[in-house]
């Protein structure tokens, strides 16, 4: 079959193929689950993303590996499937009825109360099992932060996560992986796939000039790239999509490239694969992604659509604007490129033309002349949606502020740097009484409004707070600042 002809949707649900046609393409995993399959350990508790009831694993070949991964069902689409396995908690235990290690190790530690968040804890189990090598207690925290327990039994299913591997049962999942990642291979001839039902269309174009070609037949298209947003729409909203281009399965737009320059992450990297580049050049802004979202969200959400839907309180952009990122859009066969401040013009508004899409941020590589500091403020530390967030990048001549750029979300209808604020800074010396006195300006940098995540007043006074703070953390390193280094420091010792 060519690439440019279409063919359903195809994956492997547990061991056996599946091949769709006919389906809404709306309809979410957890809705297919449940109303398709009958399978019903999988569950709906929030509908959003936000409590892991509806957790599932993805099963995708990368190399000659198969890699699982997390996600929330919930806001999942299935068109999405495509070329993967899914594994709900129906799958885990052996035909026998064995039970999977991490499903034992749940009851020998009594890790389930009412039973109802436990499939979802399951599955994120099953995910940090297949990871090699023990799981410390930070590792395990970070795996289960997006599952939440409304009988606060989180101390035996962290006993659990850590007891798990010691079982020593084993795990047929990994013995079967040469005969799954063969079936998934089977499933892939190159095809785009697509799904057409009750009047609405998916396509999943493979390539960028398949994509480009797509968006200019189809310029009014929901472009879906994780969908944390956009299954949002549907479930919350009651929207109806249609037609909807997914990004997933463009083979260009899943990149990730460094030079001398830049770090070029393709629209539709997962927050997951971004980490590692991320962490190895701007530690603070990795440290921030933790907390953005949790491992379901990391595992399905892009940096490029945080970026493209443009929302004032998205996290990644302050800190890609405080280094100086640029972005690469393209219209049809043509290209071009923007700091990505300018991308932002409005409370959703774009510098986006009809048919064009996103390609590439390109971020700044690692200067050691440059301080990068960002800091998310909200009412829950574990992904929660920010009230504020700031990011300031420093460059110092001896005491003097050479070069200081700061941009605040959450304080006006796009992210926006703070330029008064900074040319209150720059070509001072960066003390505490000049830094005291730009603290006053940001509130001619920024109107913020109050809504249910907080008040103009606190969020003005938590911007000012975070400047110093910041101030704080470059000129005096041995005081405690941070909540969750200090959280880690103590997991380690102990």
């Amino acid at each position: 079959m060519r690439k440019d002809q279409a063919r359903p949707v195809r994956f492997l649900l547990g061991d056996e193929p599946r091949e769709l046609s006919g389906l809404d393409p709306n309809m979410t995993v957890l809705s297919y689950l449940r109303r398709v399959e009958r399978r019903v350990g999988t569950k709906e508790g929030c509908g959003e993303g936000d409590c892991g009831a509806c957790t599932v694993v993805l099963g995708e070949v990368e190399g000659d590996r198969l890699r699982y991964r997390a996600v929330n069902s919930c806001i999942q689409f299935v068109g999405t499937l495509d070329g993967k396995q899914l594994l709900t908690v129906e799958d885990l235990a052996a035909p026998d009825g064995d039970l999977h290690p991490c499903q034992q190790a749940l009851v020998d530690c009594h890790g389930s109360q009412c039973g109802f968040c436990t499939p979802g804890f399951v599955m994120s189990l099953f995910a940090l099992y297949q990871e090699p090598g023990p799981a410390d207690r930070n590792r395990i925290d970070d795996a289960l932060a997006g599952n939440l327990c409304r009988c606060t039994g989180y101390g035996p299913i962290a006993a659990a996560a850590k007891t798990m591997k010691a079982i020593g049962k084993p795990d047929r999942f990994a013995r079967h992986a040469k005969q799954t990642i063969a079936a998934l291979r089977k499933l892939d001839d190159g095809a785009m796939p697509q799904l057409e039902g009750d009047g609405r269309r998916y396509f999943a174009p493979r390539s960028v000039n398949a994509l480009g070609q797509l968006l200019m037949q189809h310029p009014g298209a929901t472009i879906l790239a994780g969908g944390t947003d956009a299954g949002l729409w549907v479930t919350k909203q009651l929207r109806q999509l249609d037609p909807v281009i997914s990004v997933g399965e463009v083979a260009e737009l899943k990149t990730i490239t460094v030079n001398d320059r830049w770090i070029e992450i393709g629209a539709a990297v997962t927050y997951a694969d971004a980490m590692a580049t991320i962490e190895a050049h701007h530690p603070d802004m990795a440290a921030m992604m933790r907390r953005l979202g949790s491992e379901q969200i990391r595992n399905a959400g892009t940096i490029g659509g945080n970026i493209a839907n443009g929302s004032p309180i998205g996290d990644s952009p302050p800190p890609l604007i405080a280094l100086g990122s640029r972005v690469v859009l393209r219209r049809g066969d043509r290209y071009r490129e923007l700091a990505l401040e300018d991308f932002f013009l409005d409370y959703g508004k774009q510098d986006r033309q009809s048919a064009e899409f996103l390609v590439a941020v390109r971020v700044p590589v690692a200067d050691p002349k440059r301080i990068l500091r960002c800091y998310k403020v909200a009412k829950r530390f574990d992904q929660d949606i920010t009230a504020a967030l700031g990011a300031f990048v420093l460059t110092l001549d001896g005491s003097m502020v050479e070069d200081i750029r700061i941009c605040f979300g959450g304080m006006a209808p796009v992210p926006k740097r703070a330029r008064q604020t900074e040319a209150a800074l720059n070509g001072k010396e960066w003390n505490r009484d000049n830094v005291e006195a730009a603290c006053w300006i940001i509130s001619e940098d920024y109107t913020p409004i109050t809504d249910m995540r907080a008040s103009a007043r606190y969020r003005l006074r938590v911007a000012q707070n975070l400047l110093r703070k910041f101030f704080i953390e470059t000129t005096e390193p041995t005081i405690r600042t941070r909540i969750l280094a200090e959280r880690r420091a103590a997991h380690a010792r102990a």
